[in-house]
């Protein structure tokens, strides 16, 4: 499977440096920079986002929490009521027929049986009445069970119902009956006696109220007493009677909600209150992660488009920067061509000075020479006594070939030095490859580097630009020489593309440029030489000179293997532009035309 590519995508100037600029140059770390904006935008930007989303998440679970607490509280409160109003009511119904009743009514068996039958008829939670003296001793009974099996009611349950006028007992289990609890009541009487009037009720008065309510998936409600046992089931904690495995506070609000751990590990919250004027307790229980669960579905989708957001910003972040320091880097690269670019002109001006200057010096005493060996010459030539001596005659001879020889030299330095500036004129490119090859002929026969040059003849002369054309084909040859060792080939071709342009390509086998590279070739100050000496911006002003012509240049390179520049050339030349040929395009060359493909 093929790795998907990302240097494509990699900014320009991710890995520019400038080669003519020192290493320590911090200004040049476009890199850096782009680090910079981007880490400062976004935590300018996504500081006060992630803020905000904290102190929301934190306030909406508080705020949520706070609202389940309040469900809880409200439950408990409405059914603890409902409990507690069921309660006062059997115990108000007892302390009624108390006082409504005399004693001696009451110990009557066929009154007691009748006041139970209407009880029963409205509330039929009732199982018995039963009449007890001051003593504990059953003065009547009216009810299906027998008061001489054992004690109606527990000696501590008279005793509080002595003390405080009441008494309301836990749920208690007879074997083969209903389980029930007691309730009993105290009356005076006028002449300071009292009487206890007591009633035992099915525990299922207590479980209606539970059953009624609407609870969701995983909530449990039951009674308690003050030892923790349970006197109505309860799912998931047990049966009647069975010790609850929470930890329950004791309280003495209405209702308290309770953060606790059940059995399995989970975090619960527990809503209690207790039921006033009884021993029970009613506990409500709810799974917090069941109330997380429904808070976290809107918080998911908030959190959804919160990381799209996001990723938008940071999108936008680094798109923004990347063109913010594209722009800077470009500018960067137009001052720093300006800079380079007028010592480019200026040592190339410099040259040509210097060459005009040389050549019109040296052409002085060698027009003195020439003359004065073709003096001597003469008179050998008209002496008889030297006119046969052929030694002379061929020393003499050498020295004006050696005349003639420096002669041509210097015509070529005035010849170059005459074309610096950008004019269009008629030129010959055999003319202008030979003429430049002149200038290497000598460090081609020091290094043994073999040159041929192959002009096809179908190439007929054309308008161009002599200098830009002698600097182009000077340009790439002094490259190849530099990328050749000693013993290397260098091969100049000239043929015609069509019936509008030219084509020469210059090739060498030298070290060749990495695949990597071969697409920067044409960047300003981009260099591939380890350690020589250059600013990288000879092929930069080679492609722009190109470029202004008119015209093309590719390169075709492989490692170890050589490189082949193809420069086209248009015959008839764009009129327009040529006052700059020397400029750089900046942007370099197209993605496509930068350089072929290996292989």
């Amino acid at each position: 499977m093929t790795m998907l590519n990302l240097s494509r995508f990699k900014p320009r100037f991710w890995d520019y440096q400038d080669s003519a600029a020192n290493a320590g140059d911090s200004h040049l770390s476009f890199r850096g920079k782009w680090l910079m904006i981007v880490v400062f935008t976004t935590v300018v930007t996504l500081t006060p986002i992630l803020v905000m989303a904290v102190v929301d998440y934190r306030l909406t679970r508080q705020a949520f929490e706070s609202e389940v607490r309040l469900g809880i509280s409200r439950m408990v409160s409405n059914t603890w009521r409902n409990i507690s109003h069921l309660l006062t009511q059997r115990r108000a119904v007892l302390a009624f027929i108390a006082r409504d009743n005399a004693i001696a009514d009451l110990t009557v068996q066929q009154r007691l049986e009748t006041l139970l039958s209407n009880l029963q008829r409205g509330m039929d939670d009732f199982l018995d009445l039963a009449v007890l003296d001051e003593t504990g001793t059953i003065r009547a009974y009216a009810g299906p069970y027998d008061p001489t099996a054992g004690p109606i009611i527990p000696a501590p349950g008279f005793k509080q119902a002595v003390a405080d006028g009441f008494y309301i007992g836990d749920v208690t289990a007879r074997p083969d009956k209903p389980h029930h609890l007691v309730v009993a009541v105290r009356h005076d009487m006028t002449d300071g006696r009292f009487f206890v009037l007591q009633s035992t009720l099915n525990a299922g008065v207590l479980d209606g109220p539970l059953s009624e309510l609407r609870l969701d998936d995983g909530d449990v409600a039951f009674i308690i007493n003050s030892q923790g046992i349970l006197q109505t089931p309860a799912a998931h904690y047990g049966k009647r009677f069975s010790n609850v495995p929470l930890t329950i506070l004791p309280t003495d609000k209405t209702v308290q909600v309770q953060n606790a751990v059940d059995q399995a590990g989970q975090a619960v919250l527990i809503g209690v209150a207790p039921i006033a004027a009884s021993p029970f307790r009613l506990v409500m229980v709810r799974q917090e992660s069941g109330m997380m669960d429904r808070w976290l579905r809107p918080r998911i989708r908030l959190i959804g488009f919160l990381v799209f957001s996001i990723i938008l910003i940071l999108i936008s972040i680094l798109g923004v920067a990347t063109y913010m320091v594209g722009r800077i880097h470009a500018s960067d690269r137009r001052r720093l061509q300006a800079l380079h670019q007028v010592e480019y002109a200026n040592k190339m001006v410099s040259i040509g000075r210097l060459a005009s200057g040389v050549a019109h010096e040296i052409n002085n005493p060698l027009a003195i020479i020439n003359q004065k060996a073709g003096l001597i010459k003469d008179l050998f030539t008209f002496n008889p006594a030297w006119a046969g001596n052929q030694k002379l005659i061929g020393l003499v001879d050498d020295v004006l070939a050696s005349v003639r020889r420096c002669g041509a030299i210097t015509r070529r330095l005035l010849d170059f030095s005459r074309h610096m500036e950008s004019s269009l004129e008629t030129v010959d490119i055999d003319a202008i490859l030979r003429q430049v090859l002149a200038f290497m002929e000598k460090d081609a026969q020091r290094r043994c580097i073999a040159v041929r040059v192959n002009v096809s003849d179908d190439i007929p002369p054309f308008e161009s630009d002599r200098g830009n054309l002698q600097q182009i084909f000077l340009n790439l040859i002094n490259n190849a020489f530099a990328a050749m060792d000693e013993g290397g080939k260098l091969e100049i071709s000239a043929f015609r593309q069509g019936n509008r342009h030219v084509c020469v390509t210059v090739s060498d086998t030298g070290h060749g440029i990495p695949e990597a590279d071969i697409k920067r070739v044409f960047e300003p100050f981009f260099s591939t030489g380890q350690g020589l000496s250059g600013t990288g911006l000879g092929l930069s002003v080679t492609y722009g000179m190109v470029s202004e012509m008119g015209g093309d240049i590719t390169v075709h390179s492989q490692v170890n293997q050589g490189s082949r520049f193809t420069v086209t050339l248009p015959l008839d030349p764009p009129r327009a532009g040529m006052a700059t040929a020397c400029a750089v395009d900046l942007k370099g060359p197209p993605a496509d035309n930068a350089a072929d493909k290996q292989g």
